[in-house]
């Protein structure tokens, strides 16, 4: 468009527009042509538009006329608003600011939008990051020059990007005090040299002239077209199934010209695989969530942002605050210092880049005034489909904006919160690869928010049982194992992984007459009752021998206190005669599993077994047995946790593998004994103890020189 153009004669006018008007449909018609020369018809298009803005100022010049000659005006203006809209090529008219005055139907159908979403917006706001600084100083210097420009951008449609060349041309309208800038966009062609360029080209115009998915999905669906479904399937059984497939790779994109209707049964599929997607989604999000036999917070917030980065984004974060604090209330403020939120993981693409992007972003905490925070602090949820500012997540250590440095050009964010207190927020980044986040993703993602906070306000809660139940397990036990002259003595004690209850075992070392005793046992059941009991069996034993000496008497001086309980208690006494070099044992036996010992030279024998629990009849005998230890001997005490351990397939530990992972230890100290029973153990379950474990170790010391 020039910039002083001749005005029509008022009375050529009308005949002007009526030509006008002609050639549009004329154009129309072309470009819908099976080989249409889309850059000829774009030329020709600004052509016409040029005339348009003639007619325009010339109407504008004569609004001063009779009344007659006004009302032609206003209709002329009222065709020249329709030849506007009806342009055959996709037209924005932006203010010197860039932002969106207007646009015609084909611009809107371009980005997968409507007209009245796109106005008010930055133009730059629906090109992807990567052609954004070009475009805003290409339309600054059009504003400045008016010189035309043409420009390859790259427009965030709604179902994935869409290369475009644009020419940008400034405008002076009556009326507006500055100039305004005209964008016409159209299709960028391959180069001809390129690798099936003109065999390309020619499938994105018959594309273009087909009819577009409603919602590509990429991530966001199960499958694109009706005809998706085998691929799908050959895709889920090479990769994955459901939700938890591999990402699609997106197809390429149509070019931006007018394009016939979508058929309504094809529309109705396609809704339906989103539809179904986004379920999928959720039912996966609950599996991983509850899959777990004790709720952990780290686990339930690794496997969710997971989830999310694989199916609905190319980033997920994930904020949350301490157990203690959490915004409460509609307002979210709590009274006093303001909680702090803190960054708990960054899920992203696993190229070099983007795994060195989040190692720093998980370093960088929200601060007030990005969308976690605001989310967080106000309860309510932010779907920015598409970025205009690229602060909303803050800046990076380097000063470069979050969003610039993982290519965000799409965000949305939801509140973790549980009903009562918000707990932090979920931020999902998208680049524009599957078409910006919508509501139904913004639905999707709410409702995992709130299975995620169910999950961490349930796992908090069993930790702080947890907690109160290991300080409670602690005193049941020595704190601190007494040393025996002559004799070196180790423990070891595992909580079991299920359940945050107070477990039943118990160990102790104390003096008998002369000597020493040890004891190691084990109450039936857990929880606060069970750890009543321990703690009567125990203190019950250490009383009585003061008293008596011979393990026999004392268990059954301990049968008598535990009859009124309601549980039964197994436990073996052993009762050590210290002499140089050498230690009697004499061991009296509960339902317990029986001793072992361990030679110096790697012998390995069990003593005898017997007794009956403790607690279950009043006519009580303990079984009984006697041990001679020599230098370097060992006697090991241990629970039924140790040989009940299961592995996956539900195969116990058994007493063979516990004799063969002390006798492969049988040189080491008694510390290291039993820490290699622990690790045999716990390898052989995979970590999953589904029973307390105690062991107590006793070894007979060579004469010092002293």
């Amino acid at each position: 468009m020039h910039d002083q153009p001749d005005q029509l004669e008022p009375e050529s006018l009308v005949r002007e527009i009526s030509d006008l008007e002609g050639r549009i449909g004329e154009l129309r018609q072309a470009s819908g042509m099976p080989e249409a020369d889309l850059r000829a018809t774009l030329d020709a298009a600004l052509t016409e538009l040029e005339l348009a803005v003639t007619a325009l100022r010339t109407l504008g010049a004569d609004q001063g006329a009779e009344q007659g000659g006004s009302n032609a005006a206003e209709n002329e203006r009222r065709v020249l608003r329709t030849v506007f809209q009806d342009a055959p090529v996709p037209l924005f008219l932006l203010d010197r600011n860039t932002s969106v005055r207007r646009v015609n139907r084909q611009a809107a159908e371009l980005l997968g939008t409507s007209s009245g979403y796109v106005s008010g917006k930055q133009f730059t706001a629906f090109c992807d990051l990567a052609t954004r600084a070009a475009v805003r100083s290409q339309l600054a210097a059009v504003v400045r020059t008016g010189r035309r420009r043409r420009v390859p951008v790259r427009f965030l449609g709604r179902e994935r990007p869409v290369d475009a060349v644009v020419t940008l041309a400034r405008v002076w309208i009556r009326g507006e005090p500055d100039p305004m800038v005209v964008v016409a966009a159209g299709a960028a062609r391959p180069p001809a040299d390129a690798p099936g360029g003109s065999e390309a080209n020619a499938g994105a115009e018959t594309a273009g002239r087909g009819a577009p998915a409603k919602r590509d999905g990429g991530k966001r669906s199960a499958a694109r077209r009706p005809d998706a479904g085998a691929a799908g399937a050959g895709a889920a059984g090479a990769g994955g199934t459901g939700a938890a497939g591999a990402a699609r790779v997106p197809e390429p994109a149509s070019p931006p010209q007018a394009r016939a209707p979508q058929p309504q049964t094809r529309i109705d599929d396609e809704a339906v695989a989103t539809i179904v997607h986004r379920m999928d989604v959720l039912a996966t999000a609950s599996e991983l969530l509850l899959d777990e036999p004790v709720f952990n917070e780290t686990v339930a917030v690794r496997r969710c942002a997971r989830l999310l980065a694989a199916e609905l984004a190319d980033w997920a974060f994930i904020d949350l605050t301490g157990p203690n604090s959490g915004a409460s209330g509609q307002s979210g403020g709590a009274a006093g210092a303001a909680p702090v939120l803190n960054r708990q993981v960054v899920m992203g693409p696993d190229d070099e880049h983007s795994v060195e992007a989040a190692r720093t972003l998980q370093e960088l905490h929200p601060a007030a005034g990005t969308l976690p925070y605001d989310v967080f602090a106000t309860r309510q949820s932010a779907l920015r489909p598409h970025v205009d500012s690229l602060d909303e997540l803050g800046n990076a250590a380097d000063g470069v904006p979050v969003c610039a440095k993982i290519g965000a050009t799409s965000l949305l964010s939801v509140p973790v919160e549980d009903g009562d207190r918000c707990l932090g927020a979920i931020t999902l980044a998208s680049g524009g690869e599957y078409g910006p986040f919508d509501l139904m993703d913004l639905g999707v993602v709410q409702r995992l928010g709130r299975y995620l906070a169910l999950v961490i306000r349930a796992a908090r809660l069993y930790r702080r049982r947890a907690e109160v139940a290991d300080s409670l397990q602690a005193s049941l036990l020595p704190r601190a194992l007494p040393a025996i002259p002559g004799a070196t003595v180790a423990a070891r004690y595992l909580t079991a992984t299920h359940g945050a209850d107070v477990g039943g075992d118990f160990y102790d070392v104390f003096r008998v007459g002369d000597g020493w005793g040890l004891v190691l046992g084990d109450v039936c059941g857990k929880g606060e009752d069970a750890a009543a009991v321990t703690a009567t069996a125990r203190h019950c034993m250490r009383l009585a021998a003061r008293w008596k000496s011979r393990p026999g008497e004392i268990l059954g001086i301990a049968n008598e206190a535990l009859l009124d309980e309601d549980r039964f208690v197994t436990a073996i006494m052993a009762g050590l005669e210290m002499a140089p070099e050498r230690v009697t044992v004499s061991l009296g036996t509960a339902g317990h599993p029986p001793a072992i010992v361990v030679r110096a030279d790697g012998v390995i024998r069990s003593a005898s077994r017997g007794g009956v629990p403790l607690g279950l009849f009043e006519d009580f005998e303990a079984g009984s047995d006697t041990i001679d230890l020599g230098v370097g001997d060992t006697l090991i005490l241990h629970s039924d946790g140790v040989l009940e351990a299961c592995d996956h397939a539900r195969l116990e530990f058994g007493q063979e593998r516990l004799l063969e992972a002390l006798a492969g230890h049988a040189g080491d100290t008694p510390e290291e004994m039993l820490g290699a029973v622990e690790q045999a153990l716990l390898e052989f379950c995979d970590g999953d103890l589904r029973d307390d474990v105690s062991m107590v170790a006793l070894r007979v010391d060579p004469p010092t020189l002293a």
